[in-house]
């Protein structure tokens, strides 16, 4: 490996893992403060981020990179805007820092309570969307952490132009700089070295394709909280309403294509009305959508391509979905189970019971009953924006919010309490 680049990740690291007690030890104000700085500083340098995300938009469309990672990469003015309701919606959060919970005095005469705390210090890999910097910059400073920044090569103009910003931030507000830090170079050898700092960073935090999360979880010496696919799921019921049924499909689909809370698979109930499955599936065709199906979609919807096998396991990120005509519930069930990344599923039922059963036995970080799986999102739950979305159990499931760049330390008080 370039010894330049070892050097320059060790003492970045080594930074960020001194900044750290820094950012732990910010009052609230301070670090809304700071919030507060980096929304003006946005809006007073929108034209420039614009100018530098056009720069990095013409290199992907000179190198052939798909529609959909060019979309993930666009920043335009509402995009703008959008950062900053996320980074606003983070400052109105109430501060969970050093809260105490779940206290209880034992009989030895010992008080035992947790305090949440920051992790310490994150490492965030992603690639294309360079709203990540911000997001995950606003989470980091409104938890207490410090956080090191690694975006995709196809985004560098625009993220470096945005640390410059998110560093004038945070000197203006007489804070070290080094509690927000983007690795500026593209050498991939910089993400193997990082990969193997564990003695300065606390988690890694990647976003992006399933290659690129693979190889961290798979060579990383530090924890990962990640999420390999969004192969999502909406499931149309015998008893769906059928206004309900279209409007939820249509939107979780044709929305948006390429995140990873689109819907990429349909399944319908057998007893659903035939009628209203073709009028589900032209709609889908007028959307400009390509349907790959069973021979029972084929039957009812001559355009539809029959589907492979591989397509029931696809995230696609684009505009083709896989059709499924399914006997029943358990049918239903047992194919999200076998082909699902636990990201997010949608049942569409008028039916009770269906609904908690599937509620209970579909195990995905998100379960939703009438409701696009579009709503999958951080912002969407309340949680102001979101640093990822963890298909994994441990240590935070479904959208990463402030919570979930926290954790929880036990403190033990007594009047001189010694054990017997």
């Amino acid at each position: 490996m370039n010894t330049k680049i070892e050097k320059y990740i060790t003492n970045l690291c080594l930074a960020s893992k001194r900044a750290s007690v820094d950012a732990k030890l910010l009052s609230h104000s301070q670090r809304l403060k700071i919030l507060k700085k980096i929304i003006s500083n946005l809006k007073k340098d929108s034209k420039l981020i614009i100018r530098e995300n056009d720069i990095d938009i013409k290199a992907a469309q000179k190198n052939n990179l798909s529609d959909a990672l060019i979309d993930r990469l666009l920043i335009n003015n509402k995009r703008i805007s959008t950062m900053i309701d996320g980074l606003n919606k983070i400052l109105t959060i109430p501060d969970i820092l050093f809260q105490k919970i779940n206290k209880s005095k034992q009989p030895s005469g010992i008080v035992v309570e947790q305090m949440r705390v920051p992790l310490g210090v994150i490492a965030m890999i992603y690639e294309s969307r360079p709203n990540v910097t911000i997001d995950a910059t606003g989470l980091a400073l409104k938890s207490g952490n410090s956080i090191i920044l690694r975006g995709g090569s196809e985004s560098i103009n625009t993220n470096i132009l945005l640390s410059k910003i998110i560093k004038k931030s945070l000197l203006a507000c007489n804070v070290s700089p080094n509690i927000v830090q983007i690795i500026n170079t593209t050498d991939r050898n910089a993400v193997s070295k990082l990969m193997k700092m564990d003695h300065y960073i606390d988690v890694i935090i990647p976003r992006g394709g399933k290659g690129l999360i693979k190889k961290i979880s798979r060579e990383s010496k530090i924890p990962v909280i990640k999420h390999l696919d969004g192969n999502c799921h909406v499931y149309i019921d015998k008893d769906a309403n059928p206004k309900i049924a279209l409007s939820c499909t249509i939107n979780s689909k044709t929305q948006r294509y390429g995140v990873c809370n689109a819907a990429e698979s349909l399944l319908i109930h057998k007893d659903f009305s035939k009628k209203h499955i073709l009028e589900i599936l032209q709609s889908l065709d007028d959307h400009k959508v390509q349907i790959r199906g069973c021979k029972n979609t084929k039957k009812i919807f001559s355009r539809a391509k029959i589907a492979k096998n591989s397509d029931w396991y696809e995230e696609y990120l684009r505009p083709i979905i896989s059709v499924k005509i399914i006997k029943d519930i358990d049918e239903a069930i047992k194919h999200i189970e076998e082909y699902g990344s636990m990201h997010t599923e949608s049942i569409i039922s008028e039916d009770i019971n269906a609904q908690e059963r599937f509620l209970r036995e579909v195990d995905s970080s998100s379960v939703m009953v009438n409701t696009s799986t579009r709503f999958a999102d951080g912002y969407e739950y309340g949680l102001g924006a979101e640093i990822g979305i963890s298909t994994d159990k441990f240590h935070a499931r479904g959208p990463v919010g402030l919570e979930g760049l926290t954790n929880l330390k036990y403190i033990v008080n007594s009047k001189g309490a010694i054990r017997n």
